[in-house]
């Protein structure tokens, strides 16, 4: 087995595992939290509690990722989930939970989210060659998709129906395991420095942000994400409150509803390479913008449960087009000893996001009744389209092509 062969099934085991245990996260933190209130604000503070730090740590975290060892720090970011988790089982079988404790467990998590993602984005140009990345981001995103998304929101689903101890547990044997996956790569996963003088942490981030700012089609991927995001971050941040309570959906039934948007992932990884090779990355990636719309249009005007979940399945499919396809171009476009703290800028902007999204999402439903809140968020998807077709235009697939980056592959 080669190098690239074994470490690409080590990230996608690795993946799977991980996001198995976010997905279930993802859903039992926000049932738990519609336990203990009935406020839309309340509950999307819980999601807010988990991405702020996105927007908090993320430039600091990116240096981190360019000077230190990143398998490393992706054992430190699954030793902290596991902390968290251990703590929040500890007050539910005390019987003293309470929400500002689902909120720090939530913002631990989330520390730990950026320092693992992070890393891992940062990894792949080290553990993969050029040639084998495309199918590399493809397994990759494709696991991610589908155990975040799809299987882990619904075995959160019918786990927490058990108990959230069950869930809880579960969540962390998932972390562990991706411990000792990691200590399966093969390679050298720090950061070659051309100097020995050591900048300031301050310093070394404000470049990342630099150079995210120079690269103007890197630039427009990160506006562009920052505004679609906000839909996954209203969808999230409202829908287990209103699956549940408006309109009486189970445990379960909220699970196989968020299991739709992942199964739509699962169809765009499987379909990215052959609608690039057939449209063009830019024709597949500028529909992500209308298929993010549908996914908060659809529940903006119906109550439908199957049509919501065909707007999640939309939803779903478009989100991995895009990150299968930023992730291929940013790793053509940018050096390995910035790949740390350009992902953490670009995540600044795409992930951080998501507690502005979620915060603002509670508060206008609770001020303006959810559908309100989610057609607001349908109708800001439109202010991506002028700047995409501006900016990545056919010329600029061209010159993708001329650095070994094919429109078409």
């Amino acid at each position: 087995m080669t190098r690239a062969i074994r470490n690409t099934w080590v990230l996608t085991s690795f993946t799977s595992v991980t996001n198995l245990s976010d997905g279930i996260v993802r859903v039992t933190l926000p049932l738990m939290a519609t336990s203990l209130t009935t406020s839309p604000a309340l509950v999307s503070g819980v999601l807010t509690a988990l991405t702020l730090p996105w927007l908090l740590v993320a430039l600091q975290v990116g240096v981190l990722v360019d000077r230190a060892d990143r398998r490393k720090l992706l054992w430190v970011a699954n030793g902290m989930r596991v902390a968290a988790v251990f703590g929040l089982l500890a007050a539910v079988g005390a019987g003293a939970l309470t929400l500002p404790m689902l909120y720090v467990a939530a913002a631990a998590l989330g520390v730990a989210d950026v320092i693992a993602l992070t890393s891992a984005a940062a990894i792949v140009p080290d553990a993969v060659p050029p040639p084998e990345r495309d199918r590399a981001n493809a397994w990759v995103t494709g696991a991610e998709t589908l155990c975040n998304e799809f299987a882990g929101p619904f075995v959160g689903g019918l786990l927490i129906t058990m108990s959230a101890s069950i869930a809880l547990g579960a969540t962390a044997g998932g972390y562990l395991a991706g411990m000792a996956l990691s200590a399966l790569l093969v390679g050298r996963f720090k950061a070659v420095r051309r100097t020995d003088a050591v900048p300031s942490m301050r310093r070394e981030a404000a470049e990342g942000l630099r150079y995210l700012w120079s690269q103007r089609l890197l630039r427009l991927f990160a506006f562009a994400a920052s505004v679609l995001v906000t839909c996954w971050a209203a969808w999230f941040a409202l829908m287990p409150l209103v699956a549940t309570r408006e309109w009486g959906l189970s445990p379960t039934g909220y699970s196989v509803l968020v299991g739709a948007l992942g199964f739509g992932g699962l169809i765009g990884t499987i379909a990215v390479n052959a609608l690039n090779r057939r449209l063009g990355r830019r024709r597949v990636m500028f529909s992500n913008v209308f298929l993010t719309c549908s996914m908060v249009a659809i529940p903006a005007v119906t109550s439908n449960v199957w049509a919501v979940g065909t707007g999640a399945f939309l939803g779903g499919m478009g989100g991995t087009l895009w990150v299968v396809n930023t992730r291929a171009i940013s790793q053509s476009l940018v050096d390995g000893g910035m790949m740390g703290r350009y992902s953490a800028a670009s995540r600044l902007f795409s992930w951080g996001s998501l507690p502005l999204g979620a915060a603002l999402a509670g508060l206008l439903a609770q001020a303006l009744g959810y559908r309100a809140a989610f057609a607001v968020f349908a109708l800001t998807t439109m202010v991506v389209v002028v700047p995409f077709l501006r900016t990545f235009t056919p010329r600029v697939q061209q010159e993708l092509a001329a650095v070994g980056m094919s429109s078409r592959s």
